[in-house]
């Protein structure tokens, strides 16, 4: 079950912290279950529209510049750079290239450098547009455009890109 709520209260009590959350139904619970809560902070779903535009774009570009689309992709997903850092063990960069390459189409990974400690390696793992804050999609929109301006591709005025950019939030 999902609530959407706002302006919770924390008490405190002699049973220790007391999380009040304001419903507009009543929820039956069952007397001596245990329950788990997972609360995190409300977003939008985002419009399909910007990611849909942008690989309109890609289409596009990938046919002027004799790229498959995919190849075009993530090369943005690099020049945007919304990656970690991670440091691993030399031995399994392949096995967790594999592994994180199936999170997605964007989700790469490279080798950046040798580590200090021996046999481990600093990796950055991109993440792919799919899990992308209104910003990032706005950098990697904004990337393509550039890109598609200097190409001679019809884009969208910049106010309907900044509306659509707005719609991913």
């Amino acid at each position: 079950m999902k609530i959407k709520f706002k302006n919770p209260k924390i008490k405190i009590t002699s049973d220790g912290l007391v999380l009040q959350i304001p419903i507009k139904k009543g929820i039956d619970f069952k007397p001596n279950k245990d329950y788990i809560a997972d609360i995190k902070e409300y977003r939008r779903k985002r419009s399909l529209n910007a990611n849909k535009y942008a690989w309109e774009l890609i289409n596009r570009l990938a046919i002027k510049l004799n790229l498959t689309s995919v190849e075009v992709y993530r090369q943005y997903i690099k020049e945007v750079g919304v990656y970690r850092l991670i440091e691993l063990n030399k031995d399994a960069f392949d096995t967790f290239k594999i592994a994180w390459r199936n999170n997605g189409t964007g989700w790469l990974c490279e080798k950046v450098d040798n580590c200090p400690h021996e046999g481990f390696v600093l990796i950055k793992a991109y993440y792919g547009s799919s899990c992308y804050n209104t910003k990032q999609m706005s950098r990697l929109i904004d990337a393509i455009v550039q890109d598609c301006n200097q190409l001679e591709i019809e884009t969208l005025t910049p106010e309907k890109l900044s509306l659509l950019k707005e719609s991913w939030g």
